[in-house]
């Protein structure tokens, strides 16, 4: 009896180390989808914040244009041809969130009142799970794309009747604002007014 026992007891022991060895295996394969999830996450919110980055920069980049086509009341041909810029910007928020912009990733399109900017991004990390062959080399990429829509509707008034705008008059849903071409203008604060800064799904 004692004999059958041990018999017994030695052939399971290799279905034991079969059954651990597989449970290791699922719990390595768990934690390297787990990573891969979270860097995936992570190259999001890089994106997220470097498409935010580049299309506040292109608002702020806007002023020159939008003051000098104010006089000569050329703003909705303004709105339709000015250029969008910004992608810079896109490049040191993606490094701070460990991603960087890939190569030509940045994309301005532009759109009349709405303008778009869609950066691609890679991590900078790698998954590298010992379970999962060249892994080593997969890094999570992720594509987020911003907009910036010029949102109010205006008036202007000529008040030396000379053909020169002085005075323009924008509405912007419940916000008001009095530009003068001729004055001093805080375009940081008054473009964050004049148009709307969001990501928008792909």
């Amino acid at each position: 009896m004692i004999g059958r026992l041990r018999r017994d007891a030695g052939q399971a022991f290799p279905i034991y180390v079969v059954m651990v060895a597989g449970l290791l295996f699922l719990v390595f394969a768990f934690f390297a989808v787990g990573k891969a999830s979270a860097l995936r996450n992570g190259a999001q919110g890089a994106a997220d914040a470097a498409a935010l980055a580049a299309a506040r920069q292109a608002r702020l980049d806007f002023e020159a244009g939008f003051m000098a086509s104010l006089p000569e009341d050329t703003l909705e041909q303004y709105l339709r041809i000015h250029p969008v810029t910004g992608c810079d910007a896109a490049d040191g928020f993606a490094a701070a969130n460990q991603a960087k912009v890939e190569i030509g990733g940045c994309t301005p399109v532009l759109g009349g009142r709405t303008d778009r900017i869609k950066v691609d991004v890679k991590g900078l990390k790698p998954v590298d799970s010992s379970v999962l062959p060249g892994s080593e080399k997969v890094k999570a990429k992720a594509t987020a794309t911003a907009v910036i829509k010029f949102r109010c509707s205006w008036t202007s008034v000529d008040l030396n009747d000379d053909s020169i705008r002085d005075v323009f008059f924008f509405t912007c849903g419940n916000d008001f604002l009095e530009i003068r071409p001729a004055g001093y203008t805080d375009w940081s604060r008054v473009s964050k007014i004049l148009y709307d800064v969001h990501l928008v799904d792909k």
